[in-house]
């Protein structure tokens, strides 16, 4: 050993003893916890309903995530759609941001917030970890956001931990009543429509002032459209002309609807809570939505027989992977975030998702026992294979969301033609498509 002088090995050791402190005292990036630093607090933020599939398996995760995470807490706070929705951005900008939330996916939503910066691009955890491995493509479109904020490809900005779409759930016990079949084509869904108006009864349940009544009015657009136009409208890959037959269709269509007596006139002004309610009680027999309220079927109805089935005729669906985990760029914990989402994605979580009516993305097939979550996940498996999941309507422009609901509203109170709406939808798309250069 060399002759290092007293000075100097005294300040190799102090050297020393501050690193074996500091090792000792700080959490290994990725690692289990706190160590001796005292307790560390991961915030998160979703938006299921705690008995939702995804409720019910995230809060087995926090478990598990607790249990290998010791001196570390998880300070859940379940926020509503809406709330998240308008919030987001003004949030994830200020000290008050989570350490990681579920996040709407799309370009208006997580492909703003990535543009903003507001995103931790999470490429390198994705890679280090597997999840890309875990995902089809079609499941990863969702997570990758290029530099304008469109989807499809670039940096990693989320992951997805199920996937969705929407389905028609309906009561079996009242379209028995009715001597009505389970519809195979979309002649015989319109003609079962029929015969509840006939009996005095709306068939369909609808909240026309969130979500639900526009993705009726989509998944009627879907009828007539190809991938071509799909991905024209949501990657931005073509010129959308909103007077096509595809939103032609959709929107006279639904305005017909509403004329017809399948969707009640007071339905604009109600919550997807309002509609979801309004079906579990058994006051509509077929509610459009989707693959999200499964969970809450199972646990809420006790009245009557339900089950669901693919809209009739159509080729594509609105459907996707599911929200996404979004890491905020301004996150104390990013380490304790990366944690979590891994444990998501783990074999027991996706097995737990998938037995209480969700659809996992990394489960074991041979571990989802029930017949009903069988079938869902299926149904879903089969619009993934036919290269059917079609997105959302309000995803292609920041903001679109309320576009589209008040373009629904209007349908249902018949205060403008199907033109008209037309019109209005098209203007803010137009706005954005010129703006990213399109």
């Amino acid at each position: 050993m060399p002759n290092l002088g007293r000075t100097t090995i005294l300040a190799a050791v102090a050297t020393a003893a501050a690193l074996v402190m500091a090792a000792c005292g700080s959490p290994e990036p990725g690692g289990g916890g706190g160590g001796s630093a005292g307790p560390r607090t991961l915030k998160l933020w979703h938006y299921e309903g705690a008995t939702s599939a995804m409720g019910v398996a995230w809060a087995d995760a926090i478990k598990k995530f607790e249990a290998s995470h010791p001196g570390v807490t998880v300070k859940f706070e379940e926020k509503g759609f809406e709330q998240i929705q308008k919030t987001a951005g003004m949030v994830l900008g200020s000290d008050e941001a989570p350490d990681l939330m579920e996040y709407n996916k799309g370009n208006a939503t997580a492909g703003l917030l990535s543009k903003q910066g507001l995103l931790a691009d999470i490429s390198g955890e994705v890679a280090k970890r597997g999840w890309d491995k875990l995902l089809s493509p079609s499941l990863q479109t969702t997570a990758r956001y290029d530099d304008r904020g469109i989807m499809g490809s670039g940096k990693w900005f989320g992951v997805p931990n199920y996937g969705e779409y929407v389905m028609v759930y309906y009561n079996k016990d009242a379209f028995e009543k009715q001597g009505i079949s389970v519809p195979a084509t979309f002649d015989e869904f319109t003609a079962a429509m029929d015969k509840f108006v006939k009996a005095g009864i709306t068939p369909i349940s609808v909240g026309g002032a969130e979500y639900p009544a526009q993705q009726i009015m989509y998944q009627l657009a879907l009828g007539k459209a190809q991938r071509a136009w799909v991905d024209s409208f949501q990657l931005y890959k073509g010129q959308v002309n909103f007077h096509g037959p595809e939103l032609t269709y959709g929107a006279t269509t639904f305005a017909d609807w509403v004329k017809k007596g399948y969707i009640a006139k007071n339905s604009a002004g109600l919550k997807a809570e309002d509609m979801g309610v309004a079906f579990i009680s058994g006051k509509y027999p077929i509610m459009i939505s989707g693959s999200w309220w499964y969970g809450r079927m199972i646990s809420d109805i006790k009245d009557f027989e339900w089950g669901t089935f693919l809209w009739p005729g159509n080729q594509m669906s609105a459907g996707s992977s599911g929200n996404l985990w979004v890491v905020p760029e301004r996150s104390a914990n990013k380490d304790l975030a990366y944690d979590f989402i891994d444990i998501t994605m783990s074999k027991d979580v996706q097995n737990k998702l998938g037995n209480s009516g969700g659809i996992p993305v990394a489960a074991d097939p041979a571990a989802i026992t029930d017949p009903k979550n069988k079938e869902l996940i299926e149904n879903f498996n089969k619009l993934a294979a036919q290269d059917g999941l079609a997105f959302y309507p309000d995803w292609p422009a920041p903001g679109y969301y309320d576009v589209m609901v008040a373009g629904a509203q209007e349908l249902i109170n018949g205060t403008k033609a199907p033109d008209k709406v037309l019109d209005e939808l098209a203007g803010p798309y137009q706005e954005n498509a010129a703006d990213l250069g399109n």
